[in-house]
C-alpha cells in the first residue's frame, strides 16, 4: 500500500529530524484546549439535534452533502486548506495542494458528465479530512503537534460556517413572526441609510453593485487571507503560533451572534418593504420612499424560509475584524483592511440586507469580544473588565431600545440619532485607547491602558 511506502513516509514527515523513543510520546493536551473540545463538539451536536426539530439541514448533514453530494460551500474550503498549510512541511504542502487540484478537477467531470450543476470545494475538503487522518493516526512528535494546530483552525472554518447556515435555516422555521417594523422606525434617527444608500447604489450602476457583491460575499476569504499573513512567522519557522489572531475573533463572533437573531427576529429592509418580500412585504418601499410611511410598531407575519438574520449585522462584525486586524499590517494590508471595512457596509446597506441600527450592534459586539480577546498576555486588569463591562451593556441597551423605544428614535431624530452614533464612536474610542494609542497619550491614559515597560 502506499501509506507503507518508504518513500511515501519520508514525504510526509520531511523536513522533522527523527525523533528519540522516549521524545515520541504524545504532549498532553491543556484542560482549556479539552474543554473547548468537548464543548464544541457538544454544540455542534446540539445544534444538529435542533435542525433536526425543524426539520432543516444541520451540520454535520450539510458537510456529509458536501463530500458525497454537489457541495454547497468553495471558498472557505479552499481558505481552510490555506490556513491547514501553515502548519505542513513545504513537501506535504506541495503534495496536498496538487492532491486538491487534481481531485477538484475529477469531481468537477463527474458532475458534469452527468448534468449535475457545476461546483467546487470538495477537493480541497476530502484533502483536509486526510491530513487530519495523517496527523492524528501517522505522523508524530513535533509534525504531528504543527499539523494539528493548523489543522484545527483550518477545519474550524468550514465547520463554523455550516453552523452558521444552520442558524439561519433554524431561525426562519422556529421565528414565524419578524420585528422589521421596529427597526424601520428607530432607523429613522439615523436617516434611513438603507434606503439612502440604495438609491446611491442604484444611480452608481451594475458595476459598483458587482464590486460591493463580491466583497460582501466573499467576507470569509478576506478573513482567511488575513490569518495566513498573521500565521506566515510560524509557517516559516521564524515564530511561535500567535496568541491571538483573527481566527479566535471571527470563531466566537459565529457563536455567539446568531442566538441574537433568536431573541430579535429581523428579515431586512429587502424583504420586509421591498421586492424580495415573497408577497409578505409590508408595503414596497425600499428603497425609493425613505421616510417610513408609518410609524407604528408592530411584528408580523413573514415566511418560513427567510433567515432573521439582521439584528445585529454580522458581516458588519466580521468586517470590522477585519479592520481591526490589519491595522498592524504593512500599508497594502491596512488599506485592503480600510477597503473591505467600507464596501461590506456599502454592501450591507445597499442591497437591503440591514438597516443602519444593525450595524452599531454589530460594531459594539465586535468590540466588545475583541477587548476580551486581545493582548491576552495582558491579563484581565480593570481596564478590560471596565470596557467589556461597558461594551455589554451598551449592547444590551441597544438592543431593548431597538425594542421598546423606536417611536422615541423616530420623533427626536436629532437627539437619538447623535447619541447612537456617539455610543458606537466612544466605544471605538475606549478600544483604540486600550490597545492601539501610544502610551502616555491622553487617550491611552483615558481608556485606562496599562503602561507598558
Amino acid at each position: 500500500m502506499l501509506i507503507d511506502d518508504p518513500r511515501f513516509r519520508r514525504v510526509v514527515e520531511a523536513g522533522i529530524a527523527p525523533l528519540q523513543a522516549a521524545t515520541l510520546v504524545r504532549p498532553r493536551l491543556r484542560p482549556m484546549a479539552i474543554a473547548l473540545v468537548l464543548f464544541g463538539a457538544a454544540f455542534t451536536i446540539g445544534m444538529q439535534v435542533l435542525a433536526g426539530t425543524y426539520h432543516v439541514r444541520g451540520p454535520f448533514v450539510a458537510v456529509a452533502q458536501d463530500l458525497f453530494s454537489t457541495p454547497r460551500s468553495s471558498e472557505v474550503y479552499f481558505a481552510g486548506l490555506a490556513i491547514a498549510l501553515v502548519g505542513m512541511t513545504n513537501r506535504v504542502r506541495v503534495f496536498a495542494v496538487a492532491a486538491a487540484v487534481l481531485l477538484q478537477v475529477a469531481f468537477v467531470a463527474e458532475r458534469l458528465l452527468r448534468n449535475a450543476p457545476f461546483a467546487l470545494g470538495d477537493g480541497p475538503l476530502y484533502v483536509l479530512f486526510g491530513l487530519a487522518g495523517l496527523a492524528v493516526f501517522w505522523w508524530k512528535g513535533e509534525q504531528r503537534q504543527r499539523a494539528l494546530k493548523a489543522l484545527s483552525i483550518g477545519l474550524v472554518i468550514p465547520l463554523a460556517t455550516k453552523l452558521g447556515d444552520t442558524w439561519l435555516l433554524v431561525s426562519a422555521a422556529a421565528l414565524p413572526r419578524v420585528d422589521d417594523q421596529y427597526l424601520r422606525v428607530a432607523d429613522h434617527a439615523l436617516g434611513n441609510p438603507s434606503w439612502v444608500v440604495g438609491q446611491v447604489l442604484e444611480f452608481l450602476g451594475p458595476v459598483a453593485s458587482g464590486i460591493v457583491h463580491v466583497v460582501y460575499i466573499e467576507l470569509p476569504v478576506a478573513a482567511m487571507a488575513v490569518a495566513v499573513y498573521q500565521l506566515l512567522p510560524y509557517a516559516k519557522g521564524i515564530g511561535a503560533w500567535p496568541r491571538h489572531y483573527i481566527v479566535r475573533t471571527f470563531v466566537v463572533i459565529a457563536f455567539i451572534g446568531p442566538l441574537f437573531y433568536m431573541m430579535f427576529p429581523v428579515v431586512g429592509p429587502a424583504y420586509a418593504f421591498g421586492p424580495l418580500g415573497h408577497g409578505f412585504a409590508l408595503n414596497n418601499s425600499w428603497p425609493s420612499q425613505v421616510t417610513p410611511p408609518s410609524f407604528d410598531v408592530f411584528s408580523f407575519e413573514f415566511d418560513n424560509f427567510t433567515p432573521r438574520n439582521c439584528m445585529p449585522s454580522l458581516h458588519t462584525a466580521w468586517a470590522l475584524a477585519i479592520f481591526i486586524h490589519t491595522r498592524r499590517g504593512p500599508t497594502w494590508l491596512r488599506y485592503g483592511g480600510t477597503f473591505w471595512l467600507v464596501a461590506t457596509l456599502t454592501a450591507t446597506l445597499g442591497f437591503g440586507y440591514h438597516y443602519g441600527v444593525d450595524l452599531i450592534a454589530g460594531a459594539v459586539l465586535t468590540l466588545t469580544i475583541e477587548t476580551a480577546l486581545r493582548d491576552p498576555q495582558r491579563g484581565w486588569d480593570a481596564a478590560r473588565i471596565q470596557l467589556v463591562a461597558l461594551g455589554s451593556g451598551l449592547f444590551a441597551i441597544l438592543l431593548v431600545s431597538y425594542r421598546y423605544l423606536p417611536l422615541y428614535f423616530a420623533e427626536h431624530p436629532f437627539v437619538f440619532g447623535p447619541l447612537l452614533v456617539a455610543s458606537v464612536a466612544g466605544m471605538g474610542t475606549m478600544f483604540y485607547g486600550q490597545f492601539f494609542a501610544e502610551s502616555g497619550t491622553k487617550v491611552a491614559a483615558f481608556a485606562g491602558q496599562p503602561v507598558r515597560g
